[in-house]
């Protein structure tokens, strides 16, 4: 039997290269996207070129009554389900004082960022419970937050709100599933090369170059694929819970 992954946000960035990078190590993948067009389905094709068993799942994760009705969809095509990636997330409507912030941005982040990460969690961890598992494969739910679960970027303070509840149910779910045997993961990048920090990223390339950073570089979507795949993979045994932070040491404290 092989691992079956569902990884959300998956038409690109992070979510993309979480999927290669699990197909790499043999899983089968299901890639979400908000959408069922052009970018999903060149993610797909992109996936199946390392010859593992691939399927578009196009739904909005927002929308919590679609979850169970996609995992059952995911396991007829795929298999029984191992792995969930959240991946997906969205930044806020704009960036700037937090006493300007509108309940329409607010909303929407925490909807995307924490509300539906945990429904989709609860109905993936639903499904493992209730049926038996082969022990010799690993179960897991790794979640994709952001270093701003810890550290404030004022002017994003919903996102950063947002990421905290998602670390918080990381936690949540780890207490609860751990007697299961089901390991859960909170990776916190830091600054990465996505289309959602392309506005900034040259201005933090330079800001990691001069020591922001303690390794001079940003992050790019392949090194937090690795990471994801590592822990869906059981590659660190023992373990469940942990904060990974993928962030080249950007919060270690220091004088």
């Amino acid at each position: 039997m092989r691992q079956v992954a569902l990884v959300t946000g998956a038409s690109r960035g992070i979510g993309l290269a979480a999927a290669e990078a699990l197909a790499q190590d043999g899983f089968a993948i299901a890639l979400n996207g908000l959408f069922d067009d052009a970018e999903l389905h060149e993610a797909v094709r992109r996936v199946k070129a390392h010859g593992v068993p691939v399927m578009a799942a196009p739904f909005d994760v927002s929308d919590t009554t679609l979850a169970a009705g996609w995992l059952a969809r995911i396991e007829e095509t795929l298999g029984p389900l191992t792995t969930l990636v959240n991946n997906a997330g969205v930044g806020v409507l704009q960036r700037g004082d937090l006493l300007d912030v509108t309940e329409e941005s607010w909303d929407r982040c925490l909807t995307v960022n924490a509300k539906a990460l945990f429904f989709l969690s609860q109905a993936f961890a639903r499904r493992l419970l209730s049926r038996t598992r082969p022990e010799t494969l690993f179960h897991s739910i790794v979640n994709v937050t952001s270093s701003n679960a810890r550290a404030v970027a004022v002017q994003r303070s919903e996102y950063c709100t947002s990421k905290a509840a998602a670390a918080m149910v990381s936690m949540a779910f780890a207490v609860r599933l751990g007697p299961e045997n089901i390991a859960v993961y909170d990776v916190q990048p830091g600054l990465i090369a996505t289309d959602m920090t392309a506005p900034v990223i040259e201005m933090y390339r330079k800001r990691a170059a001069d020591g922001l950073t303690l390794m001079p570089r940003v992050g790019e979507p392949a090194d937090m694929g690795g990471i994801i795949a590592t822990l869906a993979s059981g590659k660190l045994p023992y373990t469940t819970g942990q904060v990974i932070s993928a962030d080249a040491g950007l919060l270690v404290p220091r004088f």
